[in-house]
């Protein structure tokens, strides 16, 4: 039996959880990028639930677009993180309705017996920080991919 590869993959849409702090890297690689409203940041206090509906480019394809030529593409994904005890944001205006958000990055700070701090890395100096009794992170896809807008790849200085 031969390992899989990353060629080896489909199209299919991503379904990944994070539940060790190690595994979290992977996710944030592939939401890096992603953006969305203001509107579309939700926190369920009762159900300790926090979500973000992303419209997340497909990192995972782009050696296929450039490969064959095509733009590079986006999909709808839902990010959900659960056991959230506690939220916080900076640097960004709730009350401004308009606002359009992207993601640069998330990092775990953990604390004593697997709770921690889940902290979401926002363009323009925002953070969005989830104190949370364990890890628990889920990224699903939940719409077709899509051509970029742009028909760009997000670069970075």
């Amino acid at each position: 039996m031969t390992d899989a590869r990353f060629e080896d993959a489909d199209d299919s849409p991503l379904r990944l959880i994070a539940q060790e702090p190690e595994d979290l890297p992977v996710l944030a690689a592939l939401v890096q990028d992603s953006v969305f409203p203001i509107t579309e940041m939700t926190y369920a206090k009762r159900q300790h639930r926090f979500a973000l509906l992303l419209n997340r480019f497909r990192w995972e394809d782009k050696a296929a677009a450039e490969r064959e030529g095509r733009p590079f593409e986006r999909v709808r994904s839902l990010l959900v993180f659960d056991d959230v005890l506690g939220v916080r944001s900076q640097g960004i205006d709730r009350a401004d309705k308009d606002t359009i958000l992207s993601v640069l990055g998330i990092t775990f700070a953990p604390g004593p017996e697997g709770s921690g701090l889940v902290e979401l890395v926002l363009a323009g100096d925002g953070t969005v920080a989830l104190q949370v009794e364990a890890l628990e992170v889920t990224l699903t896809d939940v719409s077709r991919p899509y051509r970029a807008n742009s028909g760009q790849m997000p670069q970075h200085d």
